[in-house]
């Protein structure tokens, strides 16, 4: 029944007249869209960190005391990072078989390196931490009816 028609007379869903019927995403499609676009846009901002911390730029915390390593070697871990997601994301995007909990182990894998990255850069890391968090859960909660 629908509210707009209490006399049920309509229906309450309408496809278009060109003969190609609304596609609804109840397979988690645009959930999985969303999760490679938070994947791409993660790998160009670890691409981005990690030139700017190996170049030796003005771009981080001077005298950051970091948990593990130095400011540069964190900049080749967030380079081969980006990488590696750059790859995942294709393959979510191509709906290839295993990518999608590729994409969570690489997403869950950043979270860390973002959390220890933060001395360097406390509120981006902390943005990107959330960013991952959002894409964990789009791949674990919304992927799973899709070619897995």
């Amino acid at each position: 029944m629908s509210t707009t028609d209490p006399a049920g007379t309509r229906p309450t869903v309408r496809q278009y007249q060109s003969g190609t019927p609304v596609a609804y995403d109840d397979e988690g499609t645009g959930w999985m869209l969303f999760a490679a676009a938070m994947l791409a846009i993660l790998a160009s901002a670890n691409l981005i960190e990690g030139v700017a911390a190996v170049s030796n730029s003005n771009f981080f915390v001077g005298n950051a005391e970091f948990v593990v390593s130095g400011l540069k070697t964190w900049g080749w871990v967030l380079i081969v990072l980006a990488a590696v997601q750059g790859l995942v994301v294709a393959g979510i995007v191509l709906e290839w078989r295993g990518f999608r909990w590729g994409g969570v182990a690489i997403a869950a894998l950043n979270a860390v390196a973002q959390l220890l990255f933060m001395p360097a850069y406390p509120l981006w890391s902390l943005a990107l931490f959330a960013l991952d968090i959002l894409v964990i859960y789009a791949l674990v909660a919304h992927g799973a009816t899709t070619r897995d």
